[in-house]
């Protein structure tokens, strides 16, 4: 009697341990997370692009990477390192409110925010230590640009200041591409979102405007102007992020989940482009659920185009560090965030790395 009692004591605490385990590999929205899958990618075709934190993201990592990042799309962001020199003109407002006061709102203007030749400089000097690519690799890339005249949060000063920084870092004039229009603080699309020149959850607006297939056409000419799928052709993948932040950092504010979007012929025959897009303050998806990747467009033009989208995702954390879940743009994940050694670089490039191991790959 006293072996079967104990065996029935076990028996709730088995199930209770196996019951945390399917937890683990679960997310938030009861889609059980699969590993990010080995395709054989073009890891030196990729490209990056962005909203808001993300457009600042977005330039940071081509910035570190330019050597296989061959364009990037910023939408309503603002120059590499630009939060770096905000606070070096504007200490006593702290790192966060120089960021948003010389970087988003354009306020300190007239102390010199955003500097175009000290932003070089800092680029220059750690590319001459080694933290970053080559600076002759951006000569390259091809830039694209988007301000809304409605948006109160990026000023377009701040936007102009960016594809001004890559022009004098050697980016050709004809490589950057600046669009403006009547969009608040948001992504822009044909018919899905909010109402154009609003800006709120999910970051997302209807402007009669195809901003993911402009950007991509853009940073990739050789795409076919016509080849966008009425809807994407497969569903989007939850992919776990755990494996690629070990050994990082526990700051380094991944979520557990990112998004990804493989085209039927990425997965069978290999060799396609990666595009990276990182979303904006508030827009993660443990805000707003799929709404940004499924609304936004990308996938639409991936199918047709032998294209992988990345969705990563950042999280929120309590108290003032990021409580938006942005990514890091002004130094909340240690005073490497501009570099390839940063956290979030490194763990964005981990997933580029492991799209591009041949297919099949453990």
């Amino acid at each position: 009697m006293s072996g079967r009692r104990s065996t029935a004591r076990r028996w709730p605490a088995a199930i209770g341990i196996a019951a945390a385990l399917a937890l683990i590999a679960w997310s938030g929205t009861g889609r059980a997370q699969a590993p990010l899958p080995a395709l054989g990618a073009d890891l030196g075709a990729s490209s990056v692009s962005g909203l808001s934190a993300g457009a600042f993201m977005a330039s940071q990592f081509h910035i570190a990477h330019s050597r296989i990042v061959v364009g990037v799309g910023i939408v309503a962001g603002g120059p590499y390192a630009c939060a770096e020199d905000a606070f070096l003109r504007a200490p006593l407002l702290g790192k966060v409110a120089a960021a948003i006061q010389g970087c988003m709102v354009n306020s300190l203007w007239m102390l010199g925010v955003p500097n175009i030749a000290a932003l070089e400089g800092r680029v220059s000097y750690l590319w001459r230590v080694g933290r970053i690519d080559p600076v002759a690799e951006l000569s390259r890339a091809r830039v694209y640009l988007y301000s809304g005249t409605a948006d109160q949060k990026v000023m377009p000063a701040i936007v102009k200041a960016a594809g001004d920084l890559y022009a004098q870092l050697g980016v050709p004039l004809p490589n950057i591409k600046r669009e403006t229009g009547p969009a608040g603080h948001a992504f822009v699309t044909e018919t899905q979102g909010i109402d154009c020149g609003q800006t709120g959850r999910p970051y997302v607006t209807h402007c009669k405007y195809d901003q993911a297939g402009d950007i991509l056409k853009h940073i990739y000419p050789d795409m076919d102007s016509g080849s966008r799928s009425a809807t994407p052709a497969i569903d989007f993948l939850l992919f776990d992020q755990r494996p690629f932040v070990r050994g990082l950092a526990s700051s380094n504010g991944l979520d557990v989940a990112g998004i990804a979007y493989i085209p039927k012929s990425c997965s069978d025959t290999g060799r396609c482009r990666a595009h990276v897009v990182f979303h904006g303050c508030d827009q993660q998806r443990s805000q707003i659920g799929d709404q940004f990747v499924k609304e936004s467009g990308f996938a639409e033009w991936a199918d047709n185009n032998r294209l992988v989208i990345l969705f990563p995702q950042v999280k929120e954390t309590a108290g003032v560090v990021n409580p938006l879940g942005c990514w890091d743009w002004w130094g909340y994940t240690g005073s490497n965030y501009l570099t390839r050694n940063a956290p979030q670089i490194v763990a964005v490039r981990r997933m580029l790395d492991r799209l591009a191991q041949p297919r099949g790959s453990n």
